[in-house]
This record gives structure tokens, sequence and C-alpha cells, in this order.
């Protein structure tokens, strides 16, 4: 099997910003769009209409009319359920294909319950599936410290890797929709930045406002701690986390990393935060290795209320593929980089384009602050940002099980961490891209 092949342009104009690194290797297609983590077939249902005998104008016109009224209600009723789940279109009146590309997906509204149970295809279903009337459905915001396990606990949870995960405190940056589905139940995820009390950039404290907007749709909230740490309150976290709400969330402490203490050692932190905090519940979990997930799993559901489903079961996350793309290569910065390099990082995919006859092609650029940043990120000889590139096309290709060209480019952008609207543009004002 030959090696992947990396492509790199030395002769470049002259006012070029970096070495752009290709990334690529062989390829079969695949579709983009909204994360799907198929777990069966949706049967499709269509109405068969019995045949029409026209015999004069009248029967034609009112065939036509018939027709067109049908598009326009599917048209109103797509975007009455994009509208359901937090999509915004910045501008309706656009063609089609533009239209996608201005869509917003909000991280703080909670979908219709009705609506949200149709994706664009299901529209077309007229039939409804009468839901299981035990059936429990509901939104978990998970909070916490930096570095205490929360992308790891939700990752687990959902049953594969969403949130990168490095040992670097504060490496999430954005709210991820995890979604956790079974025949009797959703669950679903909000992995939040960690609280964190210093607050140096504006960057910093639109986070923390993530954080803050996680908890509206919450119908319990998870307080993940580090069992390793000496105990302490978690007043900071639930005052960041759950303060702005007037009623009382059913509260949840995970005492994560168990397997790293002796048991004894468990039993008095334990018993130390049942008695100091003011919680429901707690209980002890190894995250990294599944140990008492399912028990969290049977907590949520016994907090959770009765409904049908917000998602289609076959969906991990609401979140599109390039978001998850943006987030690999950000990863891989965080483990091949140190000291302040990787927080001055951001990671963008400028370009996801879906070729049916060769790889997907998929153009990163990677924000940095200063000239100096830039150049450690591309290394001497470009050989830096090679290796990120091709540790990143793997993981995108294991993640969209689909080969890819990866281009990888650095820019400066001085201070975007402290410019609020180029911040809101990265997605940290609680919109993102809807595709």
């Amino acid at each position: 099997m030959k090696a992947p092949c990396l492509n790199v342009f030395t002769t470049l104009p002259r006012n070029y910003t970096c070495p752009l690194i290709h990334c690529s290797s062989p390829s079969f297609p695949a579709d983009n769009g909204r994360f799907r983590l198929r777990v069966s077939t949706t049967t499709r249902r269509r109405n068969i209409r019995s045949e029409l005998f026209l015999g004069d104008e009248e029967e034609i016109e009112a065939e036509e009319n018939d027709k067109l009224s049908n598009i326009a209600e599917k048209a109103s009723r797509s975007r009455r359920m994009r509208r359901s789940r937090g999509v915004v279109d910045t501008e309706e009146e656009e063609d089609e294909d533009d239209e996608d590309s201005s869509m917003l997906l909000s991280l703080s509204v909670k979908p219709d319950r009705n609506l949200a149970l149709l994706d664009d295809y299901e529209m077309e279903e007229l039939d409804f599936i009468s839901e299981n009337p035990n059936h429990r459905s509901g939104y978990v915001a998970v909070l916490g410290k930096p570095n205490v396990g929360k992308s790891t606990l939700s990752n687990q949870m959902v049953g594969q890797k969403l949130s990168i995960v490095t040992d670097k405190p504060q490496t999430t940056r954005h709210r991820v929709l995890g979604i956790c589905s079974g025949p009797e139940h959703q669950m679903i995820l909000y992995d939040t930045p960690g609280v964190i009390e210093k607050k140096m950039h504006k960057l910093d404290s639109m986070m923390m406002k993530n954080v803050r907007s996680a908890a509206v749709n919450a119908d319990c909230v998870l307080v993940v701690v580090d069992a390793c740490k000496v105990p302490a309150k978690i007043d900071e976290v639930l005052e960041e986390g759950v303060g702005d709400l007037k009623y009382k969330v059913p509260t949840l402490l995970v005492l994560n990393k168990k397997d790293l203490i002796k048991p004894g050692e468990i039993a008095k932190r334990l018993e130390w935060y049942e008695k100091f905090t003011d919680v429901d519940e707690v209980i002890p979990v190894s995250a990294k290795y599944g140990h008492g997930v399912e028990d969290v799993k049977d907590w949520i559901l016994s907090k959770l209320p009765l409904g049908p489903a917000y998602y289609p079961k076959d969906i991990a996350s609401e979140h599109p593929e390039r978001f998850f793309v943006a987030e690999i290569v950000r990863e891989k910065i965080f483990l091949q980089y140190r000291n302040e390099v990787p927080y001055a990082c951001q990671v963008n995919v400028v370009s996801y384009k879906t070729r049916p006859n060769a790889k997907d092609f998929i153009q990163v650029e990677v924000i940095v602050e200063k000239n100096t940043q830039k150049i450690i990120l591309i290394g001497k000889e470009g050989k830096a940002l090679k290796l990120l590139a091709t540790a990143a096309r793997l993981d995108i290709e294991d993640f969209l099980q689909k080969k890819v060209f990866l281009e990888v480019e650095v820019k400066v952008k001085e201070n975007w961490r402290q410019n609020e609207g180029l911040l809101k543009n990265y997605g940290y004002g609680g919109h993102i891209q809807a595709l």
C-alpha cells in the first residue's frame, strides 16, 4: 500500500501568507452536511395518489394549483422546522443554494418537539409515527472547571468522540451538542467550556456566556469534578452555569477519575461532597474507561420529562461536519505545540467540497495573533505544519469515514481574541453555520 502523498507548493506569489500544506489520500465518495451516526435505515413512506382522469382545462388547472399548494405547504413547514431548531435564514429571498450557506444554527434555542422529529427528507412523509408514551427526552448541561473530564464523559455517553480531548486545560471552547438515543430515550448533552475565574480576553467572557446559556434549556445538570484534587465547593461552577435560573434544576455531581485514587479515598470524597455541596446525588466514575457511566445515564433518565424525541434517532450531533473538522485540527494543534501557541489559534473551515469522483476537498485556515506564532506553527521548511496536516487528515478521514484532500494555511489577525466581531463570526456568539 502506497504512503499518502504530501504536496507542498514552493512556488508562491509574492504576497502569500504562508505555505499551503496539502494532505491527500485515495478517495471514495460520501455526502457532506449534518453529521449523522447511522443506527438504522429509515423507511420512507410516500402517499400514492390515485390517477386523475383529466377531461377539460378546469381539471388541469385544479391539479396544477393543488401541486403548487403542496409545494408551498412543504416549504412553509420546512421553514417552521428550521426555526424550531434555532436555524435562522439571514436572507430568505435568496436562491436555495445561496440560502443554505447563510443558515445559522442557534446553540441557545430549544427545538420544538413535534417539528424537530422531521428532517428535510422526512418532511415528505405525511403520516406521523406514534410515539412511545413512556419515552423520555431532554437536555443535559455538562459543567465543571477546566480539565476535569467533561468532554471524555460526554464522548462516553454518546458512544463516540465528538468533543476533542487533550491533557491541557480549556481545550473546549464551544458548546458541543451530542445526542445519545435509545429506544426509550433521547439525551441531548451540552459539553461546555471549563468554568474559569480570570477572564483574560473577550473570548473568555463569551465562552462563559455560552456556559450560562447552556443551562437555560437544561432539564438537569451534571457538575464534573476531579477526584484526584482536594474536595472544594462547587458554588462558582453552579453560579456561572445555572445562577441566572429562577428554578432549581436537578443536579448530579460526577466524581471523575476514580481510577486514579484508592477506594478508601473515594469514600471520603463522596462523603465530603454529599455533606458540603447542594446537589441531589454524587456518583463516582472513570470517564476514561467508562466505569460508572451507566449509573450517570440512569440518573439522567430519572430526571428527564416524558415526551417524544427532539431529533431523529440516527443523529449523533446537530453540528455540521465542518465544525468537527475544525475541532480535529485544533486538537492536533494542542497536542503538537506548547505554551501559549495553541490558545492563540482559531481554526476555520474555509471550503468543504464534496466531489463524487475524487477525494473531498477541505480548505482550513489557522488564525494566530502574532507572526512569531505563525513561524512556530509552520516550522523549519514547513515540516511542523506538514506533520500537523497529516495527523489531522488521518483523524478527519476516520471521523468522516471517507478520504479527503486537506489544505492548511496559517494567517495572522492581531488580537482576534479581543475582537467581538471576529469572535461572533467564528461562532462564539451562540450561532454556528448550519451547513
